[in-house]
């Protein structure tokens, strides 16, 4: 049995896995859904890895999911916790230092954004709907609409402490329809900073609840 610790978004709603943990834990896996205060203008990077490190208590040898800003979350608990491996789904990687707020620029994600955009016929404008919402059942939409909560600045101007990534392996997914970073622009980021390939998998940015078969089927095979 392996312990999946899943780390959301931005918000930090633990409801981003409400179709994800069912899946592994019928696998006979444990599976550990997070929730941060995502909109707590007084909570930072410290406080969040402080909330995953208390979630994972005394377990050993567990597999981090880490999800987009997730991953900045991540990586201080890589410094404080034994880890089996680490997963980033459509995730910001950072570099020791970074805060997430100059991911953006540090990336050059904006033009990358903008050019998958151009080239597949959808709007640059950002909508949730466009970027987020595009291939997630309306029904589960709607569900999930009173878990969501707006991220504060605070994590954003976080430095993320850590100084280099655990020897443990390193995953990186892609969701093959993710118009927010597209697949094209994760190969670049996971190459540069981790010199890993990505997994391409179906499904946009919010993977774990358009296509949580796909992805479990993914954890359970690693």
């Amino acid at each position: 049995m392996t312990t999946f610790v899943l780390i959301p978004g931005a918000g930090g709603t633990q409801w981003t896995f409400s179709r994800l943990v069912p899946l592994l834990e019928q696998a006979h896996h444990e599976a550990i859904a997070i929730d941060l205060p995502g909109d707590d203008d007084s909570a930072g990077l410290r406080e969040y890895a402080n909330i995953i490190e208390t979630g994972i208590g005394e377990r050993a040898g567990v597999v981090l999911v880490a999800c987009s800003l997730g991953a900045f979350s991540a990586a201080i608990v890589a410094q404080r916790v034994r880890l089996k491996a680490i997963v980033f789904v459509n995730a910001m990687i950072p570099n020791p230092g970074e805060t997430a707020g100059a991911w953006w620029d540090n990336t050059d994600w904006s033009t990358a954004r903008d050019e998958a955009a151009r080239r597949n016929g959808y709007p640059v404008d950002f909508d949730l709907e466009t970027y987020f919402l595009h291939d997630v059942d309306p029904r589960v939409a709607a569900e999930g609409e009173p878990h969501q909560r707006v991220e504060s600045d605070a994590v954003f101007g976080t430095v993320c402490e850590f100084a280099t990534w655990p020897d443990v392996p390193l995953h990186v997914v892609a969701g093959a329809d993710d118009r927010f970073f597209p697949v094209e622009f994760q190969r670049r980021v996971a190459h540069e900073r981790l010199g890993v390939e990505v997994d391409v998998l179906p499904g946009g940015h919010l993977m774990a609840i358009s296509q949580p078969k796909a992805l479990a089927e993914y954890l359970v095979a690693l």
